[in-house]
């Protein structure tokens, strides 16, 4: 990934962070047929990632390969009026900006119905958190649970490499940084709020 210095998020919790906050990855394969992509929901845990995919998925078959998982926060258009030296100069142009984490490790599939079983309740737990009436994998019928179990594998990713580029406006000065959540905010297009409070978090940590 090309990582300009201004850009480069070495931070773990602000990593770790991207990973729990938009935990859908896209997981990069190699393979003697070319490149694959799949998309599917990963959760950190001390140095791994953990999930599952179906059986017949081309990753199941995969176990010991390298892959990448790429992770992909708030991002979106950046128009060069909110930049207030546009007004002076007339040299500012448009840009994106976005916040990105790249994580490589090796592929390992599980098999074991215990670990699969765990892995099940601990996601579905953590994403039905803030629902009124929390749907638990217990609620359903345990036949129906062990026939659904059969059709898919774990996936376990032993992390090697993490690399975050955070690309928010960070070579620009306050003024322009402070003018694009403005002009985020004010524009209000889908990931609009969130990538301006993503910017103004930054600028927090920096008062």
């Amino acid at each position: 990934m090309y990582m300009p210095k201004s850009f480069v998020e070495t931070r773990p919790e602000a990593l770790h962070g991207l990973i729990r906050d938009y935990p859908f990855a896209t997981v990069v394969a190699s393979t003697v047929g070319g490149v694959v992509a799949n998309h599917f929901p990963l959760e950190w845990v001390k140095g791994a990632l953990y999930g599952h995919v179906a059986r017949g998925n081309e990753l199941a078959r995969m176990d010991g390969a390298e892959v990448m998982a790429i992770f992909q926060g708030p991002q979106g258009y950046v128009s060069p009026n909110w930049y207030p030296t546009k007004a002076e100069t007339h040299r500012e142009v448009p840009t994106w900006n976005y916040a990105v984490v790249h994580v490589r490790g090796r592929l390992k599939i599980v098999e074991d119905a215990i670990w699969l079983r765990a892995l099940l309740e601990r996601l579905t737990d953590h994403h039905e958190a803030a629902e009124p009436q929390p749907w638990h994998v217990g609620d359903a019928p345990d036949d129906h649970v062990e026939k659904l179990m059969q059709a898919i594998v774990g996936i376990e990713i032993a992390v090697e490499h993490v690399e975050g580029k955070f690309k928010l406006s960070q070579n620009h000065p306050e003024r322009n940084r402070l003018g694009v959540i403005a002009g985020l905010r004010r524009r209000g297009g889908a990931g609009d709020a969130a990538l301006a409070e993503w910017m103004a978090k930054l600028e927090e940590e920096k008062s």
